[in-house]
């Protein structure tokens, strides 16, 4: 075996296992600290806390790397301190826009609704029944004979990886239409490469089992990613460029003289 294949085979699942914590760790310290989740969407645990929860019922049917699994649980763990934290602090009522942070920054404002005000409530109580209840189905349905059927199970696995693969989309959207990634942290967005990088190199390297779902998912999510790379490139040497065309004409109405500072 390869020093590449056995840095694949054993550090890449260490990687994955853990990559939910050093994602998402610092904004739950962050929001803890600051005793306030204003800026923040509460989008980003509902769609991994979906996701998650699915993939996990999907092993139970595929049987799929144990390392993928543990890092579902563990992404489950550290999104539920997630939304457990942002809950406690959220912002008062009265400061609208206050939920909005990246990757989803500009999608949700104060004055759009959702059915039945879905993930938007203002009481803590039925974020933690909505997912009660969907783990109890999802436990019912594992303990019918519906469980054994092949296309209820390829159904878990393709409807939890498509969530988790749609969440660097709405922040390329957002991106769209301000011309700007402002908001976006490179942080997150290095992460997330990262992190889909290593992925990838595992999903297609490793000699364990993994399912075709996995890949075709992990694909479109990397090409999202690597896609948002390109706008943070792009509007930033944009942005750069209008702040010196900006100074640039500042020095010609000012006679076209820069001022030379001198420091201690």
């Amino acid at each position: 075996m390869s020093i590449l294949q056995t840095a694949l085979e054993y550090g890449a699942p260490f990687f994955l296992i853990s990559s939910p914590l050093t994602s998402y760790a610092d904004q739950i310290v962050s929001i803890h600290r600051s005793r306030s989740s204003a800026g923040f969407s509460l989008d980003i645990p509902l769609i991994m806390l979906l996701a998650s929860i699915l993939k996990v019922f999907f092993w139970f049917g595929e049987y799929y790397s144990k390392a993928l699994l543990a890092q579902a649980v563990v992404m489950i763990a550290t999104q539920l301190a997630l939304l457990k934290v942002a809950l406690d602090n959220r912002p008062s009522s009265g400061l609208r826009n206050g939920i909005e942070h990246t990757p989803f920054s500009g999608v949700t404002s104060g004055s759009s609704t959702r059915p039945y005000e879905f993930w938007q409530w203002t009481n803590t109580k039925p974020y933690w029944m909505f997912l009660t209840y969907f783990v109890a189905a999802l436990t019912v349905l594992h303990l019918t004979p519906i469980s054994e059927s092949e296309g209820y199970i390829n159904l878990l696995g393709s409807t939890g990886l498509a969530i988790e693969a749609t969440l660097p989309i709405p922040q390329i959207l957002v991106n769209h239409r301000s011309g700007s990634c402002k908001g976006l942290r490179l942080s997150v967005l290095a992460a997330w490469l990262i992190g889909d990088t290593m992925k990838m190199s595992y999903f297609f390297c490793s000699e364990e089992a993994i399912p075709w779902a996995f890949k075709i998912c992990g694909i479109f999510q990397c090409v999202c990613d690597f896609y948002l790379g390109f706008q943070y490139l792009m509007f930033t040497r944009n942005a750069k460029k209008a702040a010196g065309s900006s100074h640039d004409h500042e020095l010609e109405e000012d006679g076209g003289t820069p001022v030379k500072r001198t420091f201690a």
